[in-house]
């Protein structure tokens, strides 16, 4: 299922005894419930003395065993972790970078633009940090000076402070999970929170059966004046809207928002904009995009030596075959689900890859896939 005909209609050819169903989950509850109703095998978390391998994928999942793999590393020498924090992003590789948001879609575009709504909880140097919802998360986005030549960004992800007890790292003063994405990324995204572009309440110009509206016609609304306005005077309108910044009104523009072509209605501004990105700016055939992880792990040594270690991952896509998003979220989930066919796993009940009997193997076998990570160590003394 997906709320992509074109996705649906890939799938189809490469899978001919499939059935395809064009289903979007946010909006159509129901039908999803009358789907799983209708067949005879429906994946579900029970009490039934079954293992279910979780969070197996890269992030969640190779970010946790490549962080245990060092905790538990410095805590069988006696040593003390004293701050963690992980950066992780799926970006299209440096060559397709230049394009509108800095970034291209191989996910449901409506999640990438939720988790910006989404507040953030970390702690850093001792002190907790609470972000707020509603788009503030975009005011706090930090230059990454790691990996220079790809002019890095990140910004916090959800709550960070629930992995101090998952990790058992509670002496950490600064525990920071975060997302990667390219310089500039963050202020064309606020261009869209300031145009109501992110909202997800229904809108009547929207509506799916509503009167034909173009993209110009829509942002006149928006701007309280008529569509047949000049699009100078519209861009005037949108610049002070934009807080007269002339990077996010080019990125309106290169979106193609001022111009006249139909918009495919979805009922809200959210899921009609993100309907509208996953064609816009899609993956085209020969691109690539890129997975990047970056650890910054400080611990100390029973000498009282102090280390910053930096555990990083750069996987790349193949230009006409598997995506690095692909190969990494794809790859050690196929690891753990044959491990618990050949029973190597045999804890029951839901598992995360948090212990060395399970995070260990799958590494080793990332690697002869691979899917390998980089160390470098710095002497903080």
């Amino acid at each position: 299922a997906s709320q992509l005909k074109d996705d649906l209609d890939i799938v189809s050819k490469l899978n001919p005894n499939i059935d395809c169903v064009i289903l979007d989950i946010n909006r159509n509850r129901e039908e999803l419930e009358n789907l799983v109703q209708e067949h005879d095998v429906v994946i579900r978390a029970v009490n039934a003395g079954v293992t279910i391998v979780n969070e197996v994928g890269v992030d969640p999942g190779i970010d946790h065993m490549l962080a245990m793999e060092c905790f538990d590393e410095v805590r069988t020498g006696g040593g003390k972790i004293n701050s963690f924090t992980s950066w992780c992003g799926g970006l299209p590789a440096p060559e397709f970078s230049e394009c509108p948001l800095r970034y291209k879609f191989s996910w449901s575009p409506r999640g990438v633009l939720l988790n910006l709504l989404a507040g953030a909880k970390y702690l850093e140097k001792g002190k907790e940090v609470e972000i707020e919802s509603g788009g503030t998360l975009l005011d706090v986005v930090r230059k990454l000076d790691f990996l220079p030549g790809f002019n890095l960004e990140g910004f916090p992800n959800r709550d960070s402070t629930v992995y101090i007890d998952r990790y058992d790292i509670g002496d950490a003063q600064t525990c920071v999970r975060g997302t990667i994405r390219y310089n500039g990324f963050s202020n064309h995204a606020k261009a869209l929170l300031q145009l109501g572009l992110l909202q997800s309440r229904e809108c009547p110009h929207l509506h799916e059966n509503g009167p034909p509206i173009t993209w110009k016609a829509y942002m006149c609304e928006l701007m309280g004046k008529s569509p047949d306005i000049l699009v100078d005077s519209l861009r005037d309108l949108i610049y002070g809207r934009l807080e007269c910044n002339a990077e996010r009104l080019a990125f309106i523009e290169d979106l193609g928002l001022l111009e006249e072509e139909l918009i495919d209605k979805r009922g809200s501004p959210l899921d009609t904009i993100s309907n509208y990105l996953a064609k816009r700016l899609s993956y085209q055939k020969g691109e690539r995009d890129v997975l990047l992880m970056r650890h910054q792990i400080e611990f100390t040594w029973p000498d009282k030596t102090r280390v910053l270690r930096n555990i990083g991952l750069c996987v790349y896509g193949d230009s006409n075959g598997s995506s690095a998003m692909a190969k990494t979220v794809g790859l050690p989930c196929a690891i753990a689900t044959k491990m618990v066919l050949e029973s190597e796993i045999q804890k029951k009940g839901i598992v995360v890859p948090l212990s060395p009997d399970i995070y260990s193997p799958i590494l080793k076998r990332l690697k002869q896939e691979g899917i390998c990570s980089t160390e470098s160590e710095i002497n903080l003394n």
